[in-house]
Formats: structure tokens, sequence, C-alpha cells
């Protein structure tokens, strides 16, 4: 007999991933259902930052700023381990926004969404405060505030992991090619990518979760119809050593009004971006172009002594942002916003859902189960707000204090893996460890901190099933290990039982 579910959602990205955690936690069953891998696509090619969109409010959208500001401090609660505070240095430039301009944004920012735990506003004197050191001598004042950094693509995958301890079913690597209405169900068709197996469920509502596909997605494989679009803007970055002291970041104006982050990323490397272009092309090709990072380049060295080459350029991406088309003709214009097509005509409910951003996903679902509430009157009410995310339950959210504990718990293991661990897995590290009672009980070591017990987690618990899986999205072990290192290690995992098991 099919298979008959609650919600069928299409799209293993952070608004996916986030609807299927939150329907599931309200009892409802749910399949979750990825062409490829979790945040493959834009969900782990972000700036990876969760914050309130400091510049949106140039553009009148008090509404999300709120929005997210609030989100900054629930994200913050929910998952620490992957999500912590940061310092954010903007140095004036009296050719481009006048610095009463950016003290009001600044005030809004530090009043508009209740601030409880993040600090405020400080105003900076570049010439004597350590901040202003790595700057050139013209910046002389400038300003600080905060934001938090996020792990985008764990925090894509630790939703999914909740939603699925919570009864839901994840399926990556598995194509939806045909959904169509039968009375007041759909029926939805799938391939399974691995070995072309299909497979057949019946789902009481369709959630179109697909980011830069959504269109597609109603077009081709719902065969329905919607008035509303997405509009593809192309977002940059390139990763440098880094080239300052401190743990601040900066954020720096260019000239035309677009904002760059400089992000301290991996302990010794930097983050900078992002570009705002507009793109027609497949969204699974993008790539950062020799001008964009030629422009990111010039915008860093327009403010910093230590000018950047591009020859310090280690790696760039790109992503593709599916921003709801609002009819702004400046990308950089385009809300960033979330927009909801509830379409019931003939028959099943689907739920179309247009643009958002990482810092305000739980809301996007919170908001997207709530409009489903007539299909599902008896479901349970909202709960994220106060949930946390697998391996967040620290105590106080004090990683520092869990660092402490696991150091008692495990005098053998070298402070950095711990670090590495906490900072991932939370208090999930304790499951990756085990019983394991020495470091060469933990396996093979492939690269500075990448060893076989951490591989075989993840592809146990987490998706994992190629080294580019766990090498760039569930871990960044890639950044620091060497061609030679990551070779061996993917040769290694193809050809491994541990491979052969995902």
């Amino acid at each position: 007999m099919t298979e008959t579910v609650d919600l069928f959602i299409i799209g293993g990205g952070i608004n996916g991933a986030g609807i299927a955690r939150d329907a599931a936690g309200r009892g409802l069953s749910v399949i979750l259902c990825e062409k490829d891998d979790l945040a493959q696509g834009t969900s782990s090619r972000s700036g990876k930052l969760v914050h309130g969109g400091l510049r949106y409010l140039e553009y009148y959208e008090f509404r999300l700023v709120r929005e997210a500001l609030i989100e900054r401090e629930v994200l913050l609660n929910s998952a620490p381990h992957i999500i912590w505070p940061m310092r954010f240095v903007l140095p004036h430039s009296a050719d481009d926004r006048p610095a009463w301009l950016v003290r009001l944004g600044l005030f809004l920012y530090d009043h508009l969404g209740g601030r409880k735990r993040l600090p405020g506003t400080r105003t900076l004197d570049l010439r004597r405060d350590p901040e202003g050191a790595p700057l050139k001598a013209k910046y002389v004042k400038g300003f600080e505030y905060s934001d938090c950094w996020v792990d985008d693509a764990r925090l894509v995958v630790l939703n999914a992991l909740d939603a699925a301890e919570k009864g839901a079913k994840v399926l990556t690597r598995t194509a939806c090619t045909s959904a169509r209405r039968e009375g007041d169900l759909w029926r939805v068709e799938m391939t399974d990518a691995r070995n072309g197996t299909r497979r057949t469920v019946m789902a009481r509502v369709l959630v179109n979760a697909g980011g830069p596909w959504v269109n597609d997605i109603i077009g081709r494989v719902t065969g329905t119809n919607s008035s509303r679009n997405v509009r593809l803007v192309k977002g940059s970055h390139i990763i440098v050593p880094k080239f300052w002291e401190g743990s601040q970041a900066y954020l720096i104006q260019n000239h035309d009004k677009r904002v760059i982050f400089i992000n301290p990323y991996e302990g010794d490397k930097a983050l900078i971006g992002t570009t705002d272009i507009p793109y027609e092309g497949a969204a699974e090709k993008v790539t950062a172009d020799e001008a964009e990072v030629d422009y990111l380049i010039t915008a860093v060295n327009r403010y910093f002594t230590q000018g950047l080459r591009r020859a310090d350029v280690l790696q760039s991406f790109s992503g593709v942002r599916p921003l709801y088309d609002d009819g702004a003709g400046n990308p950089s214009a385009v809300t960033r916003d979330y927009v909801f097509d509830l379409d019931t005509t003939g028959g099943a409910p689907i739920l179309n859902i247009f643009g958002g951003k990482i810092t305000t996903f739980r809301k996007l679902a919170e908001h997207a189960i709530q409009r489903l509430q007539p299909f599902f009157p008896t479901m349970k009410g909202d709960w994220t707000a106060q949930g946390t995310l697998p391996g967040g339950d620290l105590p106080g959210g004090d990683v520092a204090a869990f660092l402490g504990d696991l150091a008692t718990v495990y005098p053998w293991l070298p402070r950095d893996l711990a670090r590495h661990y906490a900072r991932l897995y939370g208090t999930r590290t304790r499951e990756l460890i085990g019983a394991r009672q020495s470091l060469a009980e933990m396996g093979r070591r492939f690269g500075p901190l990448l060893y076989e017990a951490e591989v075989c987690h993840l592809v146990a618990r987490e998706w994992a099933e190629s080294a580019e899986d766990i090498l760039w999205r569930r871990t960044k072990h890639r950044l620091h290990m060497t061609e030679y290192e990551q070779e061996a290690f993917a040769e290694w995992f193809d050809t491994s039982h541990i491979a052969k098991s995902a």
C-alpha cells in the first residue's frame, strides 16, 4: 500500500529543513526530499552570519530587520556551539554614508529587536583603539556593533537531524520528479539518484522550498502556476589568510553603496564578501568570476594598510540567492523578506516559498506551518523558539565550560581537537567519541583534525555520502588539509566499507 504523509517537502536547504523540523515537532508525519546533499546549494554558500541586516534599514525593511534581530538571540540560545557573538568594526568614510546616518542606523539596530545578550554599539577612535591598527590612517572614526556568526551548512544538517529524531524521513540524493493532485491528496513520484529506484508516496500538503529552483518545481514538477517569481542574485566570497590581530570582524562601505564583510574564519583565515549580481544561469553551475574577486580585493585595499593580492586568494565560492522579485531595479535593494503562495485550487494544497534569509529561517518555518493550520487543526502549537538544536543543550550555552568538562572526561583528547568537536557537535561530542579511551582508538588520521571516528559518525548519523560532504559541508577540514591529504582521503573514502554503508 502506498504510504501517506501529512507533509511532503521539496528542498533540503535551510528553509526545507527548518519546516521539516517544526512540523515533525508538532506531530505531523513528514518527508523531506532533496535531489543532492543537504545544504549543497545556497544554504552552504552564505556569508555565514546570523544578523539583522544593517543595510536593509536604508530600504525601510523595518519589519524584516526587527524579526532578524530578535531571531539572532533565539538562534544563539538554540545552538551556541555553531552560533556565537561577533563584534563588527565599521570604519567611517565621509565619502559614502554620512556619520549621522550610520549612527541612526546603529541606534535602530540596538533597539528594534529588544536586544538582551549581545552588547550594544560603541564609537571608536581608530587612531587609538586597537581595532584601528590594520586600517589606513585616513580612517579616524569608527563604530563597533554586534551580530552573530553561524556555520551555515551545519545549521541545515542539525535542523534535518532534529526533524529525523522527531519522526521525519529525510531523503537525500532523491529527486522529486512529479507531483500531481488526486483529489485531496498529492501523488508524489521520486527517483533515487544512487540507483534509479523509483518510489511513490501520497501527501496531504506539498511544500515547495526549492530555493533557486522554486519556479522550476512549480512548472515542471507540479504542473501548477503562480503569479509570483524569484529573482536570482549571485553572491560571491573569497577566503584569504587572516591579516589583522583580534577576533573582531570588519564591515566596510564601498563607493557603490555596497557593504563588504571581512570576517575571521577558521582561526587563521578571513572570509570576505559578498557581491550582488543578477544571475540567469543554472543555479548549480554558479562560480565566482574574476571581476568579482577583483571587486572584493579592491574594496578591502581601500581600507587596509596590508594590501591583498590575487595570489592571496586561497579559495572562492559563489551562491545564488533566490530573492522574491519585488520589481526593484538594484539587486542590493531587492527585498530579503519571504513571501508565501498557498494554492488550494484544484484540491490538495501546495505552499510555495519565495525568498528568505538564513537568519529568519526559523520564523519562516513557523509562519509556514501556521499558514497550514486549517489543514491540520489538531497539530501541536509553536515550539521552536524554546527548542535547542542537536548538541546545543550546553549548560548556560557556555562552550568554554563545556571544553573544561571534555578535558576532565577525555584527558587524552588534544585541546584543539576537543574544540573542533565542541564547535561542530556540542554535547553530541560524547556520542562521537563513544567508549574510546585514547587518540589511537579514534582511528586513522587524514588531516590535522580529521580522524576516522568523525568520518564514521558523519556517515552513520548525518547523511554524509562523499568526501565532499565531509570535507566541505559537514566540516571545513578542506581548508586545513593539503591537496595530497584531500585526494588521499577521497580515495580512501570511496573504497572503504564506510562509504559502502552510506
